[in-house]
């Protein structure tokens, strides 16, 4: 299945910030909204990639003066990203290997989605399921 599949039907109303947002600013998304991480977005593209991970660090070596400066000297940079037409089983590859847990889905170089680690394990289980399901009714029916 593709990521384009995976992704199907699913609000794309993407949370982001840019690269002059400060730290203060993106730490609030990411509280307010509940979530891990956020793209940096410049011209429509991915810039960069501000996680929860990038708030501790910039906080642990810069104290709380961090909050003030712009997310573009604390993200990581330059972001991985997947195309929309690769393989789910790919990505979570990729984020495995990369040791990630959200990766910017994109199309022509433009920003169309943001997965996590958890969406992609998600769809794993359910295809494992699904596979373990049609063998035991196969095996029924033998």
């Amino acid at each position: 299945m593709t990521i384009a599949r995976l992704i199907e039907g699913r609000d794309q109303n993407i949370i982001h910030c840019v690269p002059t947002d400060t730290v203060r600013h993106a730490a609030k998304l990411l509280a307010d909204k509940r979530i891990g991480a956020l793209p940096v977005i410049e011209n429509g593209a991915v810039a960069g990639i501000f996680s929860e991970r990038d708030l501790l660090y910039s906080v642990a070596k810069d104290g709380g003066e961090t909050l003030d400066q712009p997310v573009s000297a604390v993200m990581t940079a330059p972001a991985i990203t997947i195309d929309i037409d690769e393989d789910a089983v790919n990505a979570l590859s990729l984020m495995t290997r990369r040791r990630i847990r959200h990766l910017p889905v994109t199309k022509n170089g433009q920003l169309v989605s943001f997965v996590s680690i958890g969406d992609l394990v998600k769809y794993r289980i359910e295809l494992a399921e699904e596979e373990a399901k049609q063998m035991r009714d196969y095996i029924a029916t033998a």
